[in-house]
């Protein structure tokens, strides 16, 4: 029987490193104090686009060339490319269409763009894993998730301006007869919050009307804390179906939004500091690709190897929760 491991993994940011202190003094000219809001979001200093030469898609150009190279394989032996953003460069073609031809994908490429936001990259891969499993013409499939953050985030508001890094991250997963692979998921779903987070603030329709403005995504204050009772549940849910228990988890990577829900998630489960991938203060908040720049780093070090259960973990607008098991 086949099962769906994950072959590679890559990242991408631009060059341009900007640290804490040029958001406090910008905040500062604003009356605000944000130095106890970057220590509870964890951050440190994070990779901003500072030239018209990238983007979302050139980015996860990028990270997918780094990916195939890690992997020893061409673009043409990939069967299917999905494409992660919630800041898509393009609404006609997908973004995938511009990473299929820079990468010499074949015709038959299956190629196509998700959103599920902050949550998409996980969920994308847990998709596409599915259908790796039950399509047996394919062998292959890179699943990439890039947001240009900063190119929407709002200025006067810390969440987002001082928050968010840019950045992209590559996974290709490929057909094994190994013990190993994808194991598992489980997704929560609570739409109550679906006005707190958006862009554009009213809509596309009214934004491309001029009768509404689109510069930057409009946060309305909310306790961001309330999705960590319903994820507390579901991967224990998870743990259960599989027999396994926390302690069995080599790494948890989970989203890097903030640090606090991080520490929230280690205390419920009683992880050690060794079980837990924690890479906010190196790169800012990477939206959809933020587990995956803590997988890569965790990779890069040494943490993990094969035949270590590995569980993915993230959050996206509205809210929506979702978890992957993988035995790495």
């Amino acid at each position: 029987m086949s099962h769906i491991k994950i072959k590679e993994v890559a990242i991408y940011h631009p060059n341009n490193v900007v640290e804490n202190d040029f958001y406090i003094d910008h905040f500062n000219r604003q009356g605000k104090d944000i130095r106890k809001f970057l220590a509870q979001m964890g951050r440190e200093k994070r990779y901003i686009i500072d030239n018209e030469n990238e983007n979302g898609v050139t980015m996860a150009i990028n990270a997918s060339k780094r990916a195939l190279e890690k992997a020893g394989i061409t673009g043409s032996e990939v069967d299917m490319i999905v494409f992660s953003t919630q800041v898509p460069e393009t609404t006609f073609p997908s973004n995938a269409m511009y990473v299929h031809d820079a990468i010499g994908a074949s015709h038959d490429t299956v190629v196509y763009d998700s959103n599920a936001n902050c949550a998409g990259m996980t969920i994308a891969v847990e998709q596409a894993a599915h259908y790796l499993k039950s399509n047996q013409y394919m062998q292959s499939v890179l699943i990439v998730g890039s947001d240009f953050n900063s190119l929407i985030s709002n200025p006067q508001e810390e969440i987002t301006y001082a928050n968010y890094g840019d950045g992209a991250a590559a996974v290709i997963l490929e057909k094994t007869t190994e013990s190993t692979g994808f194991v598992d998921s489980i997704s929560f779903n609570n739409s109550a919050n679906r006005h707190r987070i958006k862009y554009p603030e009213s809509g596309l329709s009214q934004a491309l009307r001029g009768t509404a403005e689109s510069d930057y995504i409009k946060w309305l204050p909310f306790d961001g804390a309330i999705c960590m009772p319903p994820t507390f549940e579901m991967i224990e849910t998870l743990f259960a179906r599989n027999n396994l228990t926390a302690k069995d988890i080599k790494l948890f990577c989970l989203s890097q939004f903030a640090l606090s829900n991080i520490e929230k998630f280690q205390q419920h489960f009683k992880l050690d500091d060794e079980q837990i991938a924690y890479v906010g203060h190196k790169y800012g908040y990477t939206g959809t690709s933020s587990p995956f720049f803590a997988f890569h780093d965790s990779l890069e070090e040494a943490r993990i190897e094969r035949g270590d259960y590995v569980l993915f973990w993230s959050v996206g607008a509205g809210f929506q929760v979702v978890a992957v098991l993988f035995k790495y």
